[in-house]
């Protein structure tokens, strides 16, 4: 950009001894492309505040230049004066913000789903070559109407050593950050929940070059030849951001044969006239399966370094200063929308076999974040004898009820895994430890 200015400032030059009139225009255009690399370096504080000066000195010369374009020895003189001011400027630029330097940015939503992107950002904030912001984003409710309703905002949820950026503070379309990573790509599509219509996929491509979606989740291990079980997860992988990013990360090579398999048959269908191998071909540069970070964070992670409220102690600990065995038990819900009051029963019934066993057995109930929300926007019926369930539990106090936005702390302190079919399966799965999955149909 400076080197830019610098050549208008030369043809300004030779405008004023040819033809001043026809530089107003010219002139305006030099003092807007000054205001706004002055308004992207304040966003970076105190750091370039000489550089600001610099502009600023500038935008005041330009203007004596436009005020006096008939004194033609006066605006040569000053156009001089300019040119020395853009070489400082550019010399200042070159030095102190190499182009070389990346600017990349995470927009997780929920402070517990950051596990699927904190591998990432850690490598990416170890690069001395890359700004990296972590930027949580709202998101909101929705209505059974798909009107949305509650906001949410969890910037003071994230780990001490995660420096947040509040979202309203990071301009977007001066910044242009080089990668933008996002964990949520649903955009419009979810019906329970939606972040802010800004953070759409659709609408982040406008800022970036380069758009990279990894999901917040990791599904069971399927063969990708094995038709009924992809057909169950086939939605995962036509959502909107997997058509907006410019690379889709995933969690093994099987899951990223089941990708490209579903997206070329999807494409194929749409627009009959493109070729399926060159379609084939777009998906295969386009989704990566070099694994989810879900599974960096668990790895990295000691049970012994956990930090375990003491209220949790009190359940977890016997009379003699021994641990229980503790058991995650953890609820989904899709098993609540496929089961309703059934699945209502399954917990009552499954609450009360621990609390029998309560001598023995820690239970951690952790049931999915956005359980309520669902049952608000998709079956208000059952949301008063949910309440009921879960308030029981917790005022009982013989069991621990995590709601927390630490999910690993909850798979790494606990001995075993009992509840849905869910990504929190794989991570036990990943770690060794034993898993039994719920039966509807045994109370």
């Amino acid at each position: 950009m400076a080197a830019t200015m610098i050549e208008a400032n030369d043809s300004i030059v030779t405008a004023i001894c040819r033809n001043p009139q026809g530089l107003a225009e010219m002139l305006v255009q030099c003092q807007d492309a000054a205001i706004q690399i002055g308004t992207y370096l304040e966003s970076f504080g105190e750091k370039y505040a000489h550089l600001i000066n610099i502009l600023e000195t500038y935008c005041e010369n330009v203007y004596q230049i436009s005020a006096g374009l008939s004194d033609v020895n006066m605006c040569i003189k000053l156009s001089k004066k300019i040119k020395r001011q853009l070489i400082e400027f550019q010399n200042c630029i070159q030095c102190e913000m190499p182009d070389d330097k990346r600017e990349v940015v995470f927009l997780p939503y929920k402070a517990s789903m950051w596990d699927s992107l904190e591998s990432v950002w850690k490598a990416a904030d170890a690069d001395e070559n890359t700004d990296v912001y972590v930027i949580p984003i709202p998101y909101y409710d929705k209505n059974p109407d798909g009107s949305l309703r509650e906001e949410h905002y969890e910037g003071d949820l994230y780990p001490k050593y995660v420096p947040v950026t509040s979202y309203w503070e990071y301009d977007f379309e001066m910044r242009r950050p080089d990668i933008i990573f996002i964990h949520n790509a649903y955009d419009n599509a979810n019906h329970v929940t939606s972040v802010h219509p800004f953070f759409y996929s659709e609408n982040l491509k406008k800022f970036t070059d380069r758009l990279v979606y990894i999901p917040y989740f990791v599904l069971g291990e399927i063969e990708p030849n094995d038709k009924a079980a992809v057909e169950e997860m086939a939605h995962f992988c036509t959502i909107p951001g997997i058509f907006y990013a410019d690379k889709v990360i995933v969690q093994s090579e099987g899951m990223r044969q089941i990708y490209i398999n579903v997206l070329t048959e999807e494409m194929c269908q749409e627009k009959s006239s493109k070729k399926e191998k060159e379609i084939r071909q777009y998906w295969k540069n386009k989704i990566d399966g070099s694994g989810s970070p879900k599974f960096d964070k668990v790895f990295d992670a000691r049970k012994e370094e956990l930090e375990i409220p003491e209220e949790w102690k009190k359940i977890i600990k016997k009379p003699d200063g021994t641990w229980k065995k503790i058991i995650l038990y953890n609820t989904t819900i899709s098993s609540l929308l496929k089961y309703n009051e059934r699945m209502l029963r399954k917990v009552e019934s499954v609450l009360r076999i621990f609390f029998e066993n309560r001598e023995e057995i820690a239970l951690l109930w952790r049931p999915h974040p956005l359980i309520e929300s669902t049952l608000i926007s998709m079956r208000p019926q059952l949301c008063e004898k949910y309440k009921e369930i879960k308030d029981e539990y917790v005022k009982g106090g013989w069991g621990i009820y995590d709601d927390t936005s630490d999910l690993n702390r909850a798979i790494i302190l606990c001995d075993g895994y009992y509840g849905d079919q869910s990504s929190v399966v794989q991570m036990y799965r990943q770690m060794g430890k034993p898993i039994m999955l719920q039966n509807m149909n045994v109370m």
